[in-house]
């Protein structure tokens, strides 16, 4: 730990409990509940890309699984890291916004900021214009669980790293099966396993069928 990330943590909680009261009750409902929207645009991705093509659905299906992925490495990480809370173990800090997690429950690098980066970056390959929603959400997301007391500054920086790696080589390697995966699907004869995938783009009428009328 280096003295620069330890005053820049003391720094950012000092300016926490200096806020209005709204502001703090605001970043710890966000900094919990900001990761039910991104369930939402999971949700809402999926079932846009119901309407598109096989590869279209394949990647808004694989956003969510590449965020679970980059979940589970972080808590990898975090085992063989084991760092301290900086609400336990930095003394003379202001007190955290939030309850202090419990001793095992490591700091680096952060969960919320690994689930972040990993939605906002899968989200965008499946329509790149929603970065300029999801990319401002994970640094919200990341700043606030600096902002709280729970993470040093370097704890969310990893966290959106290696949330943004691994959904960029989740969905890379996971695109052209699930892809396969989907187009199969959609031919299937059970009713309720081609509602999943939807039903594909809307057939565009050829010239020979507008003649034939």
């Amino acid at each position: 730990m280096n003295s620069e990330d330890t005053a820049l943590y003391r720094d950012i909680t000092d300016f926490a409990h200096d806020t209005p009261n709204w502001v703090r009750h605001g970043a710890g409902i966000w900094t919990e509940a900001g990761l039910l929207v991104f369930v939402g645009l999971f949700a809402a991705a999926w079932w846009r890309a119901r309407r598109g093509s096989p590869r279209a659905f394949a990647i808004a299906a694989l956003a969510p699984l590449a965020t679970a992925v980059a979940y589970v490495c972080s808590e990898v990480l975090k085992s063989a890291v084991t760092e301290e809370r900086p609400c336990r173990a930095v003394a003379g800090a202001a007190a955290s916004l939030a309850a202090c997690p419990p001793h095992g429950d490591w700091s680096f690098p952060s969960n919320h900021a690994t689930i972040a980066g990993a939605g906002a970056v899968s989200l965008a390959l499946v329509r790149r214009a929603l970065l300029w929603l999801t990319a401002p959400l994970a640094l919200l997301m990341a700043f606030s669980r600096v902002f709280v007391g729970v993470h040093y500054p370097h704890d969310v920086m990893a966290g959106l790293a290696l949330g943004t790696l691994v959904a960029l080589v989740a969905v890379r390697l996971g695109r052209d099966p699930m892809t396969r995966l989907a187009a199969a699907m959609r031919t299937s004869p059970a009713p309720a396993v081609r509602w999943v995938p939807g039903p594909g783009p809307a057939p565009v009428p050829s010239y020979e069928t507008h003649a034939r009328r």
